[in-house]
């Protein structure tokens, strides 16, 4: 056996895991398609993730790195405007976090899972995976130089984010039930001198004329900050020019991103991922289990992506732990259950926001202080608690809430 544990991908749910693990004292080797640093989005944490920081001991090492405070959320449509203070929530937990490049963040804690001990072996591609064996995992990967290695343990965790390993070697991919959507973004030099500006929370702002558009605006420590917009599929199809050009001229079709941005430094090429939201028939099988995005992707509006990828190493390493004992583990129902409990949450939160129910409860001026609160739970990141009324039977609570909204 080469480890105890084969880890596929070294992003926040496969790092936060491998750390885990090892202060379990199993042996873990983590496999990673591409070198790091490299560029991802989901760059704005929910505080709900720095629970899972805290029980992989990398808290301080995030802590040290110097990034942006982020203690909420705005949202901007037209001429309103509303703010969501995170430490006002319903649910007991953080209620702050960071805002963070990214690239920076994934090689902390890529690090601090390495100089645990779960060794990291960068541009490894994983080709095959077998699992004919009980108790027996075989990966097979191609490295840099196309030589290809055999790798064997007795579980793995794919967490290998938008790759999908397992779900695409294993034929577990399924149609996700959102539309598809497109997602144009960059990071800018912004500029911002706004005196009403707050870098402490994320901006999401609503396109004036087509609700289901919306924008990101994520400020960094750094002064920079990233952008992006989200759309339908095809929206794009009679724009022309260069994507960063089409970007900014989406970005200054909303008024307060046009009065945030007037000085801002277009100065990086704009990138776009379509098609992103997944699914897959199952998130567990024989010797194996998926982790975060490997299992499931919704939409980036709420930043839920990181939250529910450091959720389910969360939940996976102590069924992993019991696993390797020689326990019986239904992981089905203690693993994939309460996993999409939460997941199923965020889902309704997000049909409710594309179809416009939920934009109408964010932007309610007699919203009650009880209400908010409970949202505002939502919206950092606690989508597991059960004691949150918000929580339960979510899609029928936000239609019959919006239905009192102007």
């Amino acid at each position: 056996m080469d480890a105890d544990v084969l880890i596929i991908g070294a992003g926040p749910s496969g790092s936060v895991a491998a750390r885990m693990l090892r202060k379990l004292g199993y042996s873990v080797v983590i496999l990673e398609k591409e070198q790091f640093p490299r560029f991802s989005i989901g760059e704005s944490l929910l505080p709900q993730c720095m629970e899972f920081l805290e029980q992989a001991d990398m808290l301080d090492a995030v802590h040290a790195a110097g990034f942006q405070f982020k203690n909420g959320a705005a949202f901007a449509r037209g001429g309103m405007r509303t703010e969501f203070d995170f430490t006002q929530k319903f649910s007991a937990g953080w209620g702050t976090t960071y805002q963070v490049p990214r690239a920076r963040f994934d090689q902390i804690l890529a690090d601090a899972a390495e100089a645990s001990g779960a060794p990291i072996h960068y541009r490894h591609r994983i080709v095959s995976a077998d699992f004919s064996i009980a108790g027996h995992a075989k990966l097979t990967s191609a490295d840099a130089d196309g030589v290809k290695h055999d790798w064997h343990a007795s579980w793995v965790l794919d967490a290998s984010g938008f790759g999908r390993v397992l779900p695409r070697l294993l034929d577990l991919e399924s149609p996700s039930s959102l539309p598809v959507r497109l997602a144009l973004f960059t990071h800018v030099e912004d500029r911002i001198c706004a005196a009403d500006y707050d870098r402490n929370k994320i901006l999401i702002a609503i396109h004036p004329k087509f609700h289901e558009i919306w924008y990101w605006l994520i400020p960094f420590s750094n002064g920079r900050s990233s952008l992006g917009v989200v759309m339908p599929e095809g929206f794009l199809e009679d724009r022309e020019g260069h994507s960063l050009e089409v970007l900014r001229e989406l970005a200054f079709e909303e008024p307060r991103l046009a009065e945030l941005l007037t000085n801002a430094r277009f100065d990086t090429p704009a990138n776009h991922i379509g098609g992103y939201s997944a699914d897959v028939s199952r998130l567990q099988g024989n010797g194996f289990a998926l982790l975060g995005n490997a299992g499931e992707f919704l939409d980036p509006v709420f930043s839920s992506g990181v939250t529910i990828a450091m959720k389910s190493a969360s939940l996976a390493v102590p069924l992993v732990d019991r696993q390797l004992r020689g326990e019986t583990v239904d992981w089905r129902a203690e693993y994939e259950i309460p996993l999409r409990k939460g997941i199923n949450v965020f889902r309704a939160y997000v049909d409710a926001w594309y179809q416009g129910s939920f934009q109408r409860i964010i932007f309610d001026p007699r919203q009650l202080d009880t209400i908010k609160a409970m949202v505002c739970s939502i919206l950092a990141g606690y989508a597991w608690d059960e004691s949150n009324p918000m929580t339960q039977r979510s899609a029928k609570k936000i239609e019959a809430i919006a239905e009192l909204c102007p």
